[in-house]
C-alpha cells in the first residue's frame, strides 16, 4: 500500500476566519449584500434542503429574499438569530482552503420550523481559492446538524 500524502500545508488559515467573520456580521444585521460579498461568480450553493445553486446571481436572489424575511421576523420579535464558529479549516494548496464551518441557530434552538432555514443547526463545508489577493468561495455545501441521531 502506497503512503498517504498529508495534504494539509497549515490549519486554521486566516482567510477562513476573515470569510466567517464577514458571514457573522452580515447575518447580525441581515445584509446579503454583505453576506455574498466572497462569493465567486461562479460559485456552486448546495443548501441543507438539497439544491444546488449554481451562479452568484441565482444565490444572491434567494439570500435576498431570505435576509429580507428575517428583517421581519426580527422586528417582530421573533429572532432567527445564528451563530458561525470554525470547526476545521485547512490551507491545502497555496491559494486553496477548506473548512467546517457550523450555524448555531440562536433563537429557533431545538426546534425545528418548515420553511424556516435558519431554524435549525447546520454543518457547512466551504472551498475557498485566492485569486489576485482576495479570497472567493467557489463552493459551499450545508447540511442539517443531526449529530443527536449518532448520539
Amino acid at each position: 500500500m502506497a503512503d498517504r500524502p498529508v495534504l494539509t500545508l497549515a490549519d486554521d488559515p486566516k482567510a477562513v476566519e476573515e470569510f466567517v467573520v464577514g458571514l457573522q456580521g452580515a447575518v447580525d444585521v441581515w445584509d446579503a449584500d454583505g453576506f455574498n460579498r466572497h462569493l465567486a461568480d461562479d460559485v456552486l450553493w448546495g443548501s441543507p434542503f438539497g439544491a444546488v445553486v449554481s451562479g452568484y446571481d441565482e444565490i444572491h436572489a434567494i439570500h435576498s429574499r431570505t435576509f429580507a424575511a428575517a428583517r421581519g421576523r426580527q422586528r417582530r420579535g421573533e429572532g432567527g438569530d445564528s451563530r458561525y464558529e470554525i470547526e476545521h479549516a485547512r490551507l491545502v494548496a497555496e491559494r486553496v482552503a477548506i473548512a467546517y464551518v457550523r450555524r448555531f441557530s440562536v433563537a429557533e434552538r431545538g426546534r425545528e420550523v418548515p420553511g424556516r432555514a435558519d431554524a435549525f443547526d447546520e454543518l457547512a463545508l466551504f472551498v475557498l481559492v485566492q485569486r489576485d489577493g482576495a479570497w472567493w468561495l467557489a463552493a459551499g455545501l450545508h447540511v442539517p446538524d443531526r449529530r443527536d441521531v449518532y448520539r
